[in-house]
């Protein structure tokens, strides 16, 4: 049986998560938040109905966290909730009617309110057959894992916890409330959120929850791409991703999702640096992650884009790998196939097409600055490094610190200084020449009336022609440009 997973922790320590100071933290949260709900608890137990605070908000309260998104579970039916809901509210909109839930705002507060659930689930899917429940105990032991199977019912904010969720709470760990078994043979994507709440709150997995997701891995392959994608992007865009990353490497749930990553772990990269290129890209994950920005800076953190590009930059390197003479070990053009690798990733994953285009650009390009600590490059290689990030060149600068993890300082200040030197020469550039807006001295228009052309491929052959002569030349009076143009045009 694997053993209790433990990667870098963002937990605080037992001491400060002991039960009592727990429950003494959130007090204070829902007290708070009581202002808010407590009319809307009074109207269902004046109905005759029973309702609770469950599930995130009230771990969330325990951690000292108010919680934006106010979950509710009841006894009354789905046309009894929405009855009381709009006497309660400004407005109420059916957000699962089927799943018993019903949504509603009042004033900047917005709740959904679902009816006790009692599920089943067909070995075949992971959608649930719905019945309605009895009790909110009985509610509270179907759901994924202890530390959300907690309530607080309203209006007395009674603490409901049959499942020793505040226990796992204090103890920084992941349990289910039934058997690890069942609970992800009936839902395989909880065992993704297992992955996602570890490297959100910085919790352990227990032994046996870790053992199930290893015995149960390639169950999650009935699980649509979609809800798959979602959370792998919520463990990406936590506090602590590797934690979560580690977890789906170890338990093979990433040989089902996103094979590419534990392949790098057979492969050892070019430096002879690392323990393999896997552990070397979870380093250049967390070198990325520390030089993201406020959200006044150039890369507001959490950056998805950045975040994917540096877990996937080396992911063509088992493709590319050979033995050179003299034992050592070359990938190259590992950059050109792991950009296609990651294109096709993503898209299996269902991602945006803004996302997967940014993520394998950024995967293209992050060698390109390796030539430049060797020889000076000219103004025009500089022009052209910034025309081929265009937007993304904020955070290729970030991706390519990042990729340096050598353990020799020399070597990484060395490389340090030669970035600063490219940056500074970009920024020199850019106050001379506009690079952010880098364009001919003539656009389209101008080009057909000087050439006599009509719209057309030969009118792009042209633009191309004069976009070189800007960027290995810079800047061209429209004159000079035109003179160029008509040789060149003469020539052909």
């Amino acid at each position: 049986m694997p053993s209790t997973f433990r990667g870098d922790s963002v937990r605080t320590s037992q001491q400060e998560r002991s039960p009592a100071r727990l429950m003494h933290t959130a007090l204070d949260v829902l007290s708070r938040a009581a202002g808010d709900l407590s009319g809307l608890g009074e109207a269902f137990v004046e109905a005759g109905h029973e309702i609770a605070l469950v599930g995130g908000p009230v771990r969330d309260a325990f951690l000292g966290r108010a919680s934006a998104d106010l979950d509710l579970t009841t006894s009354a039916r789905p046309d009894e909730t929405e009855a009381i809901l709009a006497r309660w509210g400004d407005a109420t909109w059916d957000v699962g009617r089927a799943f018993g839930t019903i949504g509603a705002r009042r004033g900047d507060v917005v709740v959904e309110v679902t009816t006790y659930r009692s599920e089943s689930y067909d070995p075949a899917s992971r959608k649930p057959e719905v019945a309605y429940g009895d009790t909110l105990e009985g509610d509270l032991v179907r759901r994924d894992f202890r530390i959300n199977a907690m309530a607080v019912r309203l209006p007395d904010l009674t603490f409901v916890d049959p499942c020793g969720g505040l226990a796992d709470l204090a103890e920084g760990v992941l349990r289910t409330p039934g058997t690890p078994e069942q609970s992800f043979s009936d839902d395989p994507l909880r065992m993704m959120r297992a992955a996602r709440f570890s490297a959100q709150l910085g919790f352990d997995v227990a032994p046996e929850v870790m053992a199930a997701m290893t015995a149960l891995a390639d169950r999650l392959g009935i699980v649509s791409a979609e809800r798959v994608q979602a959370e792998l992007v919520k463990t990406l865009l936590a506090p602590s991703p590797r934690r979560g990353i580690e977890l789906l490497v170890e338990t093979g749930l990433a040989a089902v999702v996103l094979p590419e990553l534990p392949a790098m772990q057979l492969e050892i990269d070019e430096h002879h640096r690392h323990k393999d290129v896997y552990a070397h890209s979870l380093t250049v994950l967390d070198q990325a992650i520390d030089l993201e920005t406020g959200p006044d800076g150039p890369v507001p953190g959490p950056d998805l884009v950045l975040r994917l590009a540096a877990l996937l930059h080396d992911i063509g390197k088992p493709a590319t790998r050979r033995n050179e003479p003299g034992g050592r070990v070359s990938f190259h053009h590992h950059e050109i196939v792991g950009a296609k690798l990651a294109r096709k990733r993503l898209r299996a994953l269902a991602f945006d097409k803004a996302t997967i285009s940014d993520v394998s650009e950024l995967i293209a390009l992050h060698l390109r600055f390796h030539g430049y600590g060797d020889a000076a490059w000219t103004d025009s290689a500089v022009r052209r490094y910034v025309t081929d990030a265009g937007p993304l060149l904020e955070r290729l600068h970030r991706l390519t610190r990042a990729d340096c993890t050598t353990r020799n300082r020399r070597k990484a200040e060395r490389l340090s200084h030669a970035y600063d030197d490219l940056e500074r020469r970009i920024t020199e550039l850019s106050e001379a020449e506009s690079l952010a807006a880098l364009r001919p001295a003539l656009d389209g228009r101008a080009i057909m009336e000087l050439l006599g052309l009509r719209p057309g491929p030969e009118v792009g052959e042209a633009y191309r022609y004069l976009m070189e002569l800007r960027l290995d030349e810079g800047e061209l009076e429209p004159e000079v440009a035109e003179a160029r143009l008509k040789e060149w045009w003469a020539s052909r």
